[in-house]
């Protein structure tokens, strides 16, 4: 039986990131969107209240409000601005996450500090040319020499690419797929131009070179060779704060909308008054119902040390990220016009809502890790 409620001083922490969210992200959330680019004083405001290490553990820095105080401070921010909650997502649910999860003691003494303060930022970098969704397939080679591992090739789509100081770099070894630190300050390290995309602008998305990069033998990440499953199981986390991302956007559509309805005037009465937009509505609250349930019991497992919920962390990136898309869409259509203009925040939520279906695992990845679970178990949940 599963019982969940939320604590006293994780309602704080949900009040203190609204308020924030409110009264700093808010108001410049349509700079960002036009600016693509996130002020760099904002990303120091967020490490000074500490949503940037949120997660981890005090003794390394963090807030030590484990997964469900990251999701609920996720929720909040990506209320405001899906561009901020995606550099806060790739900073601290996969970038450093891969260091505090199959770090050793000494790494994340050294690296989660400044991470979780924000002095450094960082990024997960596994996707390739040829290693989207086969993310197996990666080229980028690292080979042990004179007492450094020398990386090679090439990395795309890493968001938070042209900000991080502090990179988790998986590449392939004469033993298989292993994890990195790396700084950006290393010789040979080149940082491409920024992508331009049709949502969550504000966020630096960028190709990463790596031309015969030195890292030091000690930022080997685990044991040579079992990156890979570092990598899921970072990539787990990092599903999961999407979950709450996509849940606290489809609540601030949800709430606009219900307001625009209740204001909106035709044939002498408000929109809210016709069956059609009751019904949109009454859509829209039952899969945000169903995305919060999802979202914070998955969290609570996580928290729990639970085991293989790999399944779990699939059905809550599909399902909130469709139901996201889903819920745009409505919003879009009970504003009509307004929500098509620039004028109001609806078509930005839209645009950066499409995103969430591809990144962190294709949906269409997520039935495939889904299903094979289910046929693993014969069918039980």
């Amino acid at each position: 039986m599963f019982e969940f409620g939320f604590t006293e001083e994780q309602q704080m922490l949900r009040e203190m990131v609204r308020d924030f969210t409110n009264n700093e992200i808010k108001p410049i959330a349509s700079k960002i969107d036009e600016e693509s680019k996130i002020p760099d004083s904002l990303i120091k405001q967020l490490g000074e209240l500490g949503i940037l290490g949120i997660s981890f553990p005090e003794e390394y820095g963090g807030g030590g409000f484990g997964e469900v105080g990251y999701c609920i401070a996720q929720e909040e921010i990506a209320r405001g601005c899906m561009s901020t909650a995606t550099v806060i997502g790739a900073h601290q649910s996969i970038g450093a996450n891969v260091i505090y999860l199959g770090g050793s003691e000494e790494q994340k003494q050294k690296y989660l500090a400044p991470l979780a303060s924000g002095e450094k930022i960082a990024a997960f970098c596994l996707t390739e040319a040829q290693a989207g969704s086969d993310s197996f397939n990666l080229r980028t080679k690292a080979e042990l020499v004179n007492g450094e591992w020398v990386l090679n090739g090439e990395k795309l789509w890493i968001t938070n690419g042209g900000i991080a100081n502090i990179i988790s770099v998986f590449a392939r070894t004469p033993k298989g797929i292993s994890a990195f630190i790396v700084d950006t300050k290393s010789e040979g390290f080149h940082v491409g131009p920024a992508e331009k995309k049709m949502g969550i602008k504000g966020s630096s998305t960028n190709a990463l070179t790596f031309d015969n990069v030195k890292v030091p033998e000690e930022n080997l990440v685990g044991k040579d060779g079992r990156g890979f499953l570092l990598a899921m199981q970072t990539l787990d986390a990092g599903r999961l704060g999407l979950g709450a991302a996509c849940l606290g956007s489809a609540k601030e559509l949800l709430e606009m909308s219900t307001s625009y309805a209740k204001e909106r005037e035709q044939f002498d009465e408000p929109i809210s008054h016709f069956q059609a937009i009751q019904f949109y509505l009454a859509e829209m609250a039952t899969m945000i119902y169903n995305m919060e349930s999802i979202v914070y019991r998955t969290a609570v497992d996580f928290d729990k040390g639970k085991k293989n919920i790999s399944r779990q962390t699939a059905m809550v990136k599909l399902y909130c990220s469709d139901s996201l898309d889903k819920i745009a869409d409505l919003a879009v259509q009970i504003h009509g016009g307004m929500g098509y203009s620039r004028e109001l925040p609806i078509e930005r939520f839209y645009r950066d809502s499409r995103i969430n279906r591809i990144f962190e695992g294709t949906n269409e990845i997520q039935k495939v890790i889904i299903a094979r679970d289910i046929l693993k178990k014969k069918g039980k949940m």
